[in-house]
């Protein structure tokens, strides 16, 4: 069955779910805010789930209208073909959010839309009452300057919510925004990949499975795995497709440190929890001590931002090691996320080569990339 897809994303990482989706095969229909339109059928929404790393959740779009009035809710959302998805049993809750629009009452909206798929489905299976005893097909109405968007979520639990986070700290980055970073930087196979606030580990971990080519959905589970429209050896081949793409030799040097002993004990479970403990190097250390021999290497970093009492002291420590690892050696590339509006003057002393605003959860947060310079190549 053709479909349109929608994969939702974090402000600011949309042309990064884009690549990826077109790097999987899939054909871009529309990129708006937060969210990106590509064409798929059943499989693609197995692979896209199983493969996006940035993404936050892949939808099937239903339909999508311009509303001004209820009954035009509801007559619309009536008419969408919700019997192609949800068998008898289903079960189905509605959430919605509503921007800019005249139907503001984003309760009255969820309950006209869940009244109209109700009769919608007892016209179609002859029925009065519905049990939903079956599986799972949460439905989402948005509506954004009068027009009104309807979906079906297939993923169930976001998709940062891999499976390897055993342990946690205070404060963790989301996977999908640990993985754009890294996708952002330069760093590739080969080429040394530092964290020096690693925290409980989601930038080297996410890193790692990059540099293997594993995919960040192979350990979850899936909501729509209990849908009767998508065929189990769909999950089955995709997912036997997925480890067979897996680089075990992969050449990959990452190190991990932080000041925090808990911490580290934290990353190096959920990194064991990830399959990719073997190729991560885990130490306690200070930041002023962390960088590693080794020339045009990446240093990719989420330090605290400086909201909690005793921070301030911590964070001048970590502008002071930063400077020194640039005049020591301008071949590394410096890659940071932070609130801190006067990173660039305090930390480098200069303005950062490319800025892209970010929201680390609802915190508005700027990633700086500064550009090392390329070695010089040697006179035989």
């Amino acid at each position: 069955m053709k479909l349109e897809l929608i994969a939702t994303a974090t402000f600011g990482l949309e042309a990064v779910v884009k690549r990826e989706l077109e790097n999987l095969g899939f054909k871009v229909l529309k990129s708006e805010d937060a969210k990106i339109t590509f064409s798929g059928d059943e499989r693609g929404i197995v692979k896209s789930n199983l493969w996006l790393r940035c993404a936050d959740r892949v939808q099937i779009k239903m339909g999508e209208f311009n509303v001004y009035e209820f009954e035009e809710l509801f007559q619309q959302t009536k008419a969408l073909p919700w019997e192609d998805w949800i068998p008898i049993d289903g079960k189905f809750t509605v959430s919605g959010t509503s921007v800019k629009s005249k139907l503001h009452s984003v309760p009255a909206c969820q309950s006209i839309v869940k009244k109209a798929i109700v009769e919608k489905l007892k016209e179609t299976y002859c029925v009065d009452n519905f049990e939903e005893t079956g599986a799972e097909y949460p439905v989402k109405v948005t509506v954004l300057k009068d027009r009104a968007t309807l979906t079906i979520d297939t993923s169930g639990a976001g998709l940062h919510k891999r499976g390897y986070r055993v342990k946690d700290v205070r404060a963790p980055i989301k996977e999908t925004l640990a993985a754009a970073m890294i996708q952002l930087s330069f760093w590739r196979e080969g080429r040394i990949l530092v964290d020096p606030c690693c925290g409980s580990g989601t930038i080297p971990i996410e890193a790692a499975l990059i540099g293997r080519n594993i995919a960040p959905g192979l350990s979850r589970s899936f909501i729509s795995e209990e849908w009767e429209n998508i065929p189990e050896k769909f999950w089955k081949e995709e997912r036997r497709a997925a480890f067979e793409a897996v680089n075990y030799d992969a050449d990959l040097k990452i190190f991990a440190s932080d000041i925090d002993k808990g911490a580290i004990r934290a990353a190096e479970e959920n990194a064991m929890e990830a399959g990719v403990d073997d190729c991560i190097t885990f130490e306690v250390k200070d930041i002023s001590k962390s960088k590693t021999a080794g020339k045009s290497g990446i240093m990719i970093i989420n330090p605290p931002y400086g909201e909690r009492i005793g921070e301030a002291k911590e964070i001048k420590q970590m502008y002071s090691a930063l400077k020194k690892f640039v005049t020591d050696d301008d071949t590394w590339s410096f890659f940071v996320i932070t609130a801190d509006k006067d990173f660039e003057k305090l930390a480098f002393g200069r303005p950062a080569d490319r800025r892209r605003k970010l929201y680390n959860g609802r915190i508005e947060t700027c990633y700086y990339q500064f550009h090392g310079q390329k070695e010089s190549p040697r006179i035989q």
